[in-house]
């Protein structure tokens, strides 16, 4: 019986042992930076929908990359949302701060303001442990109600120190910089003419249709100011009204 009681006890000190000594997880995110709203709010409102991600790194654990073919998921290491949400999210910040602008996706507003539509598809989401965060990503800045469209690419990639807190960091500068050139696009839609047609216009005792011509709009260039972000680049794709 003592002999059982032993092993009994022994079990249970040798369980609560193990259960203390279990991974914990840890959650990053992100987030928004507190800087100040500008004093003059912007004339204008902005959507940001759903920012499309590559399917491989559509999950709540950390996706690292180990060589250009192959990657690890890190259980213990995981996003507070989605990296879709987290992406969505920290952009709309940033551009909410450096327009003055409300983010009205999902949202009524009044009719009579004009909004600029943000469309992001993040097609590289890479993460590198103690090298790089890299984000590569296709844009576009539409006038709601025209046709109006502005669409380019931006390549972001960030040198990171050795852990996973600093790899998080490097994304979050990489979206701080994706963020930037779509408020230069913002701002670039905006200040275009207006009235450009939506649709050909008929020259009259002529059968033929003459399509009016359309202002090429340019992509912002990036103004990375340290040396860490000398590889980054914002080209255009598809800059034009149409």
């Amino acid at each position: 019986m003592r002999f059982g009681a032993f092993l009994i006890t022994a079990g249970a000190v040798s369980l609560l042992a193990g259960c203390g000594s279990s991974p914990v997880s840890r959650f990053y995110t992100l987030g928004g930076d507190a800087r100040p709203v500008p004093a003059t709010p912007a004339s204008f409102y902005i959507e940001v929908p759903p920012v499309d991600m590559p399917p491989q790194v559509t999950k709540s654990q950390l996706v690292v990359q180990t060589s250009p073919a192959q990657v690890r998921v890190l259980e213990d290491e995981r996003w507070a949302s989605l990296p879709a949400d987290e992406v969505r999210r920290a952009l709309s910040s940033d551009l909410t701060q450096q327009l003055g602008a409300i983010d009205v996706y999902n949202t009524p507003h009044p009719e009579s303001v004009p909004v600029y539509r943000v469309k992001v598809n993040v097609q590289r989401f890479e993460s590198w442990p103690g090298a790089q965060a890299l984000i590569d990503a296709v844009w576009s800045v539409r006038a709601a109600g025209s046709q109006t469209v502005l669409t380019c690419r931006t390549v972001s990639q960030q040198p990171v120190a050795a852990g996973y807190d600093a790899l998080v960091a490097g994304h979050r500068k990489a979206v701080d910089q994706l963020a930037a050139e779509i408020a230069a696009g913002v701002r670039t839609v905006s200040a275009a003419p207006a009235g450009v047609p939506s649709a050909p216009a008929k020259v009259k005792g002529d059968t033929a249709t003459r399509v009016a011509a359309s202002p090429v709009l340019p992509c912002p260039v990036s103004n990375a100011s340290n040396a860490s972000s000398a590889s980054n680049a914002s080209a255009p794709v598809a800059a034009q009204a149409k």
